[in-house]
């Protein structure tokens, strides 16, 4: 290394340890104090100064904005975590509350119901292509419900609860059972009309798009103007014949009559009183009601004292 490198290494260094001592010896002066050499110094530090506070400024400007950013996606983190608890807790909550009030109409309408019968919860159902329940899934099964076995529902009419029906058990395995409805067309129920006790066979349509069933062999009165005429709005009921289905059951009501000029017979359609989309409790009915006593209305004559008849 030549002398001149020497000089000018040595010279550099004097200067970068000479230059911020008296930039520090001037800033810590009193303005009292305050030297020519040390204004000169300060006029020349000062847009460094400056340039060096401003840079220093930024950077700790896009840090701290890094860093609040950082916490802030942190944050957001937390309370969509937390939202989507507290929707899940909301959804389970009112699902828990519908079926308390399902299980509620169930046991109240069980307590009117004469017949053994045994409560069960929906737990699947098919669905048509239309978003129309063709097929339910209970859990009930082996030992507990039969193939056959009439299934209902609770109908909230005029303040109080009445049994609506919504099948019958049509196969059983494992611990579930599935339902045939009555709009299925392999369905097949007695009914009457109840306003004028024409009987009929109810079956269903096999709608896709709409809940229906239809009536066959209901027989028409020769006037149309007479009082068995079925007409819109009628209510359907069991019958009780066949032995498949207790009478007195609703079962739907009359949507539409399609009276020709020619036969003997009604075509009918009925829409179904249970709603099967937002069943989530039913009844099954184990064996029907007994048969009412023909005797409670009668008054009995008492026996005569010891057992001796008067001549």
């Amino acid at each position: 290394m030549t002398l001149r490198r020497r000089l000018v290494d040595w010279g550099l260094a004097i200067l970068f340890l000479l230059i911020p001592a008296l930039v520090l010896r001037a800033s810590l002066r009193s303005p009292a104090e305050v030297s020519a050499v040390d204004q000169a110094v300060l006029r020349v530090s000062a847009p460094l100064q400056a340039a060096v506070s401003w840079i220093v400024e930024r950077l700790g400007s896009v840090w701290g904005g890094y860093v609040a950013l950082t916490d802030v996606e942190r944050e957001n983190r937390e309370l969509r975590a937390e939202n989507l608890r507290l929707r899940r807790e909301l959804a389970e909550t009112a699902r828990k509350a519908f079926d308390v009030e399902a299980l509620e109409e169930i046991a109240m309408l069980k307590r009117q119901i004469e017949a053994d019968t045994i409560g069960a919860r929906v737990i699947a159902a098919s669905l048509s292509p239309s978003f129309r329940v063709v097929r339910l899934r209970l859990d009930r099964g082996s030992g507990e419900v039969e193939p056959g076995m009439p299934v209902i529902s609770s109908l909230h009419v005029a303040g109080t609860y009445e049994a609506a029906l919504v099948g019958r058990i049509e196969t059983v395995y494992g611990n579930h059972a599935d339902v045939l409805l009555t709009t299925d067309p392999r369905s097949s129920v007695e009914v009457v009309v109840k306003r004028t006790g024409g009987r009929g066979i109810l079956t269903g349509l096999g709608a896709k798009d709409r809940y229906a069933c239809k009536i066959e062999w209901l027989e028409r009165a020769s006037d149309p103007n007479a009082d068995i005429t079925v007409k819109t709005g009628d209510e359907i009921y069991t019958s009780g014949l066949g032995g498949a289905f207790p009478a007195g059951i609703r079962v739907g009501t009359v949507a539409s009559v399609s009276t020709k000029d020619y036969g003997m017979f009604q075509e009918v359609e009925v829409r179904p009183a249970a709603s099967f989309s937002r069943l989530r409790a039913v009844l099954v009915l184990l064996a029907p009601p007994p048969p009412p006593d023909p005797s409670a209305k009668k008054k009995s004559r008492p026996d005569p004292a010891f057992s001796v008849k008067p001549y």
